[in-house]
């Protein structure tokens, strides 16, 4: 039977790739990860396919021709919504939704006969767009693309001076106005702190020393207005003994000062990504107000299917949400995911539908042989353990999850102290952080009231879980151990198979569990493939 050959953008551990391999129907050639854990465990999995960490420097054309040609490319590149309506975003620019150009130019060079592209189910919509820089503009005309006006908040009214559009329009300008980075960082985690005393108390502890040797080092800048607010503020902490007792005072000089930094690296990202804009502190009406950068934007998507679905050797494509839960997955993981195949192939691709056949799964059906497995505290020392092999018949479910021989690797958690105890203690199944009582709330989050529902939630047995993230930092908690969920045991709500072994610190290895596709889901997106590009091999 045919094989296809296959390249992986953006592969994290692997998630999409096994449920194409799964099938036994596609030749893994390459893939792509930056991230080096990650890629270990691809490595470790996925053994004698080629590496590639970059994919802004991959010569795709190159890439086509020692693989005698590419038939089908899957990957999810980043790709995240921005608002301006968050003043303490650290960046202007989500820089991870230019890499869907990357993806785009891999489609346009190597001519796959299909694509996959998996990413968060708000993909689709309005909220993911590019800034347009003066390189887009060609395309924007060629595939006419529909773009709108949009601005990028720089500054508050309030902290506005004469000549700041001058100021922030002037590269130059913005270098010589410019804190260190680290200055920046340090002093920005305090007034982010601000909403919680003693975190904010914390973090003074934590950095005073280094700040200080900062602020002595620092170059005046060459703006009166911003020279004037920076004064204010580092003569406040060096000569300060008291720093933490007057902290109020502290957070009120910080705000000014932080700000106008804040609009220089706006600006300078700006300038940086040479994107086309007009800074004003007007509206069209002329009507004084923030400082903002006006630029023109297009929606991701927009932009994605403009170029990809031109012209009759272009692609049919097709987008939709696809929910883990209905594929016999034990999670409710609803993901969007996006479907190009050659128009040679067929005129309009439909999405995969699960079976009607399908077995609904729960918490219980994916860990239940697992909890009393011993886990261990260190990546370092994981040896592994053994679970045996018999099953009982709720198991038998998701029983090709297990290995034949018993053993489990990555049984692994965070080591369990005693305060998080006590509200692992508290906290019954279903419940979540929300429902501890006050004095077990504090010195956690800087805002207990708008902490997530999903940190510390305690997983129900009889129910598929939530949307697997990286359950360490959510700190899931085990339907019915006083423990937090481990690497394997979320790996198994992911559908990764006991024989498919993660690599890397503790941490590591949570986030790449969370930021996998699940197998099970990857695999029924191969399987719709296969009945298109099948066609021209009978």
């Amino acid at each position: 039977m045919y094989n296809y050959k296959m390249i992986d953008l953006f592969a994290g551990a692997g998630g999409l790739s096994l449920g194409f391999k799964q099938t036994g129907r596609f030749d893994i050639k390459a893939f792509v990860e930056k991230n080096r854990h990650a890629a270990d465990t691809y490595k470790e999995n996925f053994r004698g396919v080629d590496w590639y960490n970059d994919i802004r420097d991959i010569d795709f054309k190159a890439l086509n021709k020692k693989y005698g040609g590419i038939d089908v490319v899957i990957g999810g590149p980043p790709c995240q919504g921005f608002s301006n309506a968050n003043r303490q975003h650290n960046q202007a620019i989500n820089l991870n939704n230019k890499l869907v150009k990357q993806y785009i130019r891999a489609i346009l060079d190597l001519r796959p006969k299909a694509f996959v592209m998996e990413n968060v189910s708000m993909l689709k919509s309005d909220v993911h767009r590019f800034y347009i820089e003066n390189e887009d503009e060609e395309a924007i005309q060629k595939y006419k693309i529909k773009t709108k006006l949009d601005s990028i908040f720089l500054l508050n009214q309030k902290y506005i001076f004469d000549g700041v559009e001058e100021l922030v329009t002037d590269p130059d300008s913005i270098k010589k106005n410019h804190w260190d980075d680290m200055l920046y960082k340090y002093l920005n985690i305090w007034l982010k702190d601000s909403a919680n005393g003693s975190k904010l108390e914390a973090a003074i502890d934590r950095h005073i020393d280094t700040v200080k040797k900062l602020i002595n080092k620092h170059i005046p800048v060459d703006n009166q207005y911003i020279l004037e607010a920076d004064n204010e503020l580092f003569h406040f902490i060096i000569r300060e003994e008291r720093l933490k007792a007057r902290k109020a005072e502290l957070v009120m000089l910080l705000k000014k000062p932080l700000a106008y930094q804040r609009m220089l690296l706006y600006a300078q990202e700006i300038h940086d990504n040479n994107i086309g804009a007009v800074f004003a502190t007007a509206d069209e009406n002329g009507t004084p107000g923030n400082l903002k950068a006006n630029v023109r934007s297009c929606a991701v998507y927009d932009y994605l299917t403009g170029i990809l679905e031109a012209g009759e050797n272009g692609y049919a494509i097709n987008k939709g949400i696809l929910s883990a839960e209905e594929f016999g997955i034990p999670q409710k993981r609803r993901r969007f995911v996006l479907i190009g195949v050659k128009k040679k192939f067929a005129e309009k691709v439909e999405m995969p539908e699960p079976s009607k056949n399908v077995v609904r799964t729960t918490v219980h059906d994916a860990i239940y042989d697992l909890a009393d497995a011993e886990p261990s505290e260190s990546a370092k020392d994981d040896s592994g353990c053994y679970i045996g092999t018999e099953l009982n018949q709720s198991e038998e479910k998701l029983g090709f999850l297990r290995d034949n021989d018993g053993k489990v690797k990555n049984h692994i958690i965070p080591k369990t102290r005693p305060e998080a105890l006590k509200r692992f203690q508290y906290i019954k199944p279903g419940q979540n952080f929300h429902d501890l009582p006050d004095e077990l709330k504090t010195n956690t989050y800087t805002n207990a009231a708008r902490t997530q529902n999903t940190i510390y939630k305690r997983l129900e047995d009889d129910k598929p879980s939530g949307t697997v993230v990286n359950v360490r930092k959510s700190m899931w908690i085990h339907p019915t151990k006083n423990r937090a969920v481990s690497v394997r045991e979320a790996a198994r709500l992911q559908t990764f198979p006991d024989s498919f072994s993660f690599s890397g610190p503790k941490d590591s290895q949570y986030q790449q569990v969370g930021n996998a596709v699940p197998p099970m889901l990857s695999k029924a997106i191969a399987e719709q493939i296969l009945k298109y590009i099948d066609k021209e091999n009978g």
